[in-house]
């Protein structure tokens, strides 16, 4: 994976950048930046330090000194070879004894990560520190005997040595030269803390930082320094922190408020890297344009803590300049290694079915599979539900002409703001009306202010959402729907109102408004039923809402010419065949094909074994055959000792959980998690709880990554359209991860802050606390 290094490069003859040359040397006044997001992991993919520009290289090796050495968890599988007439692979506990030691998994080596660092090529290397910081050691035979000599080996030493003195400003010899007061130190720490400060309450507002004019003159210089002004006016010491303070150093430059925002992200991400570490888990993807024509890539991680609860963790947002499946494959990769993790730790996938994310032969979820055959894939039942949805709209001709009206009737009626006024003004009448007549409920959260809203294909439940406010507000909608034919100046102005009229007062239209979204939401047990004996109730509904409304029912015995065909061939239907049977058994048998086709997966033996997990009814359907067939398909995770100690296992599970009252009504699986850690089952039946966990992780629904988006669209609006791709990552997490974000103190804030680059000052130790 190469580097992403901005360069910037500036003419001394034009105002425009001029390109750089194929191996040309790179003007003198050239302004290099560094990506941080593009660290990489993997110490066998990593650019050798001496390649970097000389003008950031200080602060690449700052970036890679607090990420520290790459040291894959407690469970990782480390691959075997033939060396030497044994197996032989890297040992996990190595790391414990040696805590310089990094790990490649591409290319199954071990490396300095001191030496990567600090190693001097000038000096002579006896103990192979070259080696260990560009080649790698692959060969294990006598390995600790080489970890030894390398660990004790004058290059090391001085590399590790000048990597501490590196990271310990207060140590360095420029510091000791300055003659900083006591005073200074504490409005140094007054003003970074009211900066930090008013930079929480932005973050956790998702407030725009900037503003237009931000000189001292100006009426309005931003949230942010309007905001410090407010500070200061308020409190003495902070007035007097910034007043008397040094000039340069004044905490409130746009690069502070940037470099506050990445420490407090940083932050954020280290407390779910310290939930997750060593855990399996499963990603959940998904890509939005954002407001400035952007691909943004979303990636969410599922996994379940030490107390049994299913987390969702927000890891990233990343810019994608190509959708293909390669590209998001790669940038998935990428976002994963760059935080440490294995890919051969994820057993899971969770997409939103998009061609290049679900495709059965290019798309993402089977390049990763081919990575790993154990990161399952689950199309998003949310999903599959809605498409579902979209597929019965357009089943039948009569279903597809009853869908066609719905969005008539919402544009209609919603086409101006006069027209909407109208409509909440007549809602609110019937309303009381029907509220006098004890005709609706009331109560907290019943019957308040609402509108329509247009179906739409991609959102969740948006048709019956519509269906049911129509359904609401019928008598409104009608009403609104007179006056825009009665004030039409022409008939062309009417936007169909009157057609609209003569359709809702057809008996066509309210027989699937009564019921066509509530059979398409129930379950496939209930529609089959619905379709042998839900006629009868359903007409007897529809005939009651028909005369309460004043809508004429046509004869159901009168033969009529069968709709969609020519006269001429005088096929004749009643109307009872024409509403029972291409209406209301055509939308039920639509709905079962497609959820039959949506939901194949459902049926697939990686999820009937998960289904013997159910606790409801005491663990009814438990069968210890279903969940050792899980375990041998989860191979990576159960070796051949503990599939022949499984089945005991699971046998004693089952007889004590349906005694223990911890479990009595139980009927979820994130419960039973829960349970058996705080009964300590966890421990005593572990390869049960391994099931458990594994079955818990595998994604359903991509809900949490389409709220990640929901919360972009607050953060990147038009008028904040220009914002850089890394501050909109570093806002993103700590505003989506709110509860973790408020939690870490602001002390730890500002440590890393500190440590992130050479800082013109430095708060005192003895007012700092570091933990």
């Amino acid at each position: 994976m190469s580097k992403r290094i901005l360069f910037t490069y500036y003419s001394s003859s034009s105002s425009t950048p001029t390109p750089p040359e194929t191996n040309a040397r790179p003007p003198k006044n050239r302004r290099v930046e560094f990506c941080a997001s593009d660290i990489i992991s993997d110490p066998g993919l990593r650019k050798p330090i001496d390649e970097y520009p000389f003008e950031i290289r200080d602060q690449v090796k700052r970036t890679y000194a607090l990420r520290g050495p790459t040291q894959q968890p407690v469970g990782f599988t480390f691959p075997r070879s033939w060396q030497s007439g044994e197996w032989r692979s890297f040992q996990q506990h190595w790391f414990g004894t040696y805590d310089w030691l990094e790990y490649s998994e591409s290319k199954d080596a071990a490396f300095c990560f001191y030496c990567y660092l600090f190693f001097d090529p000038g000096k002579p290397d006896k103990w192979g520190s070259s080696v260990f910081a560009k080649v790698g050691i692959d060969k294990w035979k006598k390995a600790l005997e080489k970890f030894d000599k390398h660990g004790a080996s004058h290059s090391h030493c001085n590399a590790r040595l000048k990597c501490d003195d590196f990271m310990n400003q207060r140590t360095s010899v420029t510091r000791k030269f300055e003659k900083q007061s006591k005073e200074e130190d504490n409005r140094y720490k007054t003003r970074l803390s009211s900066s930090l400060d008013v930079a929480r309450f932005l973050i956790q507002q998702g407030d725009a930082f900037r503003g237009h004019d931000e000189s001292s003159t100006s009426l309005n210089k931003g949230t942010f320094g309007e905001m410090i002004d407010w500070y200061k006016d308020k409190v003495e010491v902070v007035k007097d922190a910034y007043d008397k303070g040094s000039k340069n150093c004044q905490m409130l430059s746009p690069f502070i408020q940037k470099d506050l925002t990445k420490a407090c992200a940083e932050e954020v991400t280290s407390v779910i890297m310290d939930e997750i570490r060593g855990r399996r888990f499963s990603v959940l993807i998904d890509e939005s344009r954002d407001v400035s024509i952007k691909e943004q890539m979303a990636m969410v991680l599922r996994f379940v803590n030490d107390e049994g609860n299913v987390l969702e963790r927000f890891l990233g947002l990343k810019h994608i300049e190509k959708c293909t499946s390669i590209a998001l494959k790669e940038a998935l990769v990428g976002m994963i290694s760059s935080h440490k993790l294995s890919m051969s730790m994820i057993r899971g996938q969770g997409y939103d079915g998009a061609s290049n994310m679900r495709g059965e032969f290019n798309g993402v979820q089977k390049l990763v599979r081919d990575q790993n055959p154990y990161a399952f894939y689950v199309h998003c039942f949310a999903h599959q539900l809605q498409l579902v949805v979209v597929a019965v709209s357009t089943s039948t001709p009569a279903i597809a002409d009853f869908f066609n009206y719905v969005p008539l009737i919402v544009n209609t009626v919603g086409a101006s703001c006069m027209r909407k006024d109208i409509l909440l003004a007549k809602y609110h009448d019937s309303l009381l009306e029907k509220l006098e007549n004890c005709e609706t409920a009331t109560g907290r959260g019943l019957n308040r202010e609402s509108s329509l809203a247009r179906p739409g294909d991609t959102r969740w439940g948006s048709h019956l959402k519509t269906l049911l406010r129509i359904l609401v507000m019928w008598e409104a909608i009608l009403e609104v729907l007179e006056i825009v034919k009665k004030d039409s100046i022409k008939p062309t102005c009417t936007g169909g109102a009157f057609g609209l009229i003569s359709k809702m007062e057809s008996f066509d239209f309210d027989q699937d408004i009564v019921e066509a979204m509530h059979s398409i939401m129930s379950v496939k047990e209930t529609l089959q039923d619905m379709r042998d004996n839900g006629w009868e109730p359903l007409f007897k509904k529809v005939k009651s809402f028909c005369d309460k409304n004043e809508i004429e029912v046509p004869d159901m015995d009168k033969e009529v010419n069968a709709r969609g065909t020519s006269t001429r061939r005088r096929q004749k239907v009643t109307n009872m065949h024409f509403y029972h049977v291409e209406i209301f058994l055509a939308a039920i048998d639509a709905i079962l094909t497609e959820m039959n086709h949506r939901f194949s997966e459902a049926s697939s033996e990686l999820l009937v074994c998960m289904a013997s997990l159910n606790p409801r009814n005491s663990f009814s359907n438990f069968d210890v055959d279903k969940l050792v067939r899980l375990a041998e398909i989860y191979a990576e995770d159960f070796d051949v000792g503990d599939l022949a100690v499984l089945p005991s296992q699971l046998k004693a599970f089952h007889q004590r959980a349906k005694r223990n009252r911890e479990f009595f009504g139980c009927t979820e699986l994130s419960k039973v998690a829960k349970i058996m850690v705080k009964t300590t089952m966890n421990t005593s039946y572990p390869l049960v709880y391994r099931l458990v966990e594994l079955t818990l992780i595998l994604p359903v629904a991509t809900a949490s990554v389409e709220r990640v988006f929901s919360a972009m669209a607050l953060l990147k609006t038009d008028l904040r359209s220009k914002i850089e791709d890394v501050w909109l990552n570093d806002l993103m997490i700590c505003y989506v991860e709110k509860e973790i974000f408020r939690s870490i103190s602001s002390d730890k804030i500002i440590h890393r802050f500190e440590d992130m680059k050479k800082r013109r000052r430095l708060v005192p130790k003895d007012n700092l606390v570091r933990t």
